[in-house]
């Protein structure tokens, strides 16, 4: 069961690395490729149409294979997918290869999470929230590694490479300390491609209500401090770093918390404090507010995700089409926040924008129950 645990942590571990190392290197990519502000905007939505449109799939390859050797394989594919953008020569390749880079991330996250409820399972108290905050452990280590590069001016081919080849060996050796998952003998093959099934659809629209929190707060926590708080760019730079930390601090208790007072009130108190932090920021004029604020939207909305994977792996006799179908729901709100936050304030103010992401959050709170551990 350790090293289960292991496995389950390296793999998480990994593949936040690989999207820390992307993150940090995405203006040399513009700078590369030749491109402005408005078409670098344009390539960035093809990863999430990839992930959204490849992760339903998985659910397909978990009943036909062992959840380990798939895992294995597509976190390979991740690892080997993040020297694709930086070889792009112009706008058409890097949003071909970002295409396949979001394919790829989507697909290996469907397969760890499946992985992570069996060991959850095995383990017999909850661990998936505690894996989904060292993912966020190994985006920061990663770009730290990315800023140092940037800094070096090193050749951001050379960056992907290296960092690429170092954590494909080391998502290999992690994959292989998993344990082999099979689905039950008397299931039904899923479908290739579907919505999720009907006990884990309202699961979905939960975790797209934490996820749409989550985006809100990560894309407009800075902006929101510049232009309705006017604190300057370094104060307002710190209300993404609290609300970072605040949801990888989340995560990482995130498990105790669950086993002292069970999902569902883990759930229903992560949403009245998304709730409360998202109502904070809306009435905020001064920066000292709306950065705590933005932390307790970090806070609240942090175990939500982690809990719906782990609540819809254990909803149905197909853990990895049910954790494909909600998460194509609960990835698609990070693909639509900042577009639907962006237009309400246009129309009227970023102010009214957190008014929604606290209805939103609230929601989570109200839906709790929806939580409670089912049997299949």
């Amino acid at each position: 069961m350790r090293r289960d645990r292991l496995g389950a942590s390296g793999v998480f571990v990994v593949h936040g690395a690989v999207t820390g190392t992307f993150a940090t290197r995405v203006p040399w990519l513009a700078d590369h490729v030749g491109v402005g502000t408005g078409q670098l905007g344009l390539a960035l939505l093809f990863p999430a149409i990839g992930a959204i449109g490849a992760m339903s799939f998985t659910g397909r390859l978990l009943h036909r294979y062992d959840g380990r050797r798939v895992t294995r394989v597509l976190l390979g594919c991740w690892c080997a997918a993040l020297l694709l953008p930086a070889l792009a020569p112009n706008l058409p390749a890097l949003c071909a290869a970002l295409l396949i880079y979001g394919a790829a991330s989507g697909m290996a996250d469907v397969a760890m999470n499946a992985e992570a409820v069996a060991v959850e399972q095995a383990v017999g108290r909850s661990i998936m929230s505690g894996l989904h905050g060292l993912w966020s452990v190994g985006g920061l280590a990663a770009s730290g590694v990315g800023v140092l590069a940037a800094a070096l001016n090193v050749d951001g081919r050379l960056h992907f490479a290296v960092l690429a080849a170092v954590l494909l060996v080391l998502g290999q050796f992690a994959a292989r300390l998993l344990p082999p998952v099979r689905p039950r003998p008397d299931a039904v093959e899923p479908p290739a491609f579907a919505l999720p099934p009907r006990p884990v659809l309202l699961l979905g629209l939960l975790g797209f209500c934490a996820v749409f929190g989550e985006g809100a707060g990560s894309d407009w926590a800075a902006k929101y401090l510049t232009d309705v708080a006017h604190a300057p760019q370094g104060v307002a730079a710190g209300a993404y770093t609290g609300f970072a930390f605040a949801m990888a601090a989340g995560r990482l208790v995130g498990d105790g918390v669950v086993n002292r007072i069970g999902v569902v009130g883990t759930v229903r108190m992560g949403g009245i404090l998304a709730a409360a932090g998202a109502v904070l920021v809306a009435v905020s004029r001064q920066a000292a507010p709306g950065i705590l604020g933005f932390a307790l939207l970090g806070v609240g909305v942090s175990v939500v995700v982690p809990l719906t994977f782990t609540a819809a792996g254990s909803a149905t006799s197909h853990p990895g089409h049910a954790i494909a179908g909600v998460a194509t729901i609960s990835y698609g709100a990070g693909f639509a926040a900042p577009a639907v936050i962006g237009g309400i304030a246009g129309a009227s103010s970023l102010s009214v924008s957190f008014v929604v992401v606290a209805v939103l959050t609230g929601l989570i709170a109200v839906g709790a129950t929806r939580f409670a551990p089912r049997r299949r």
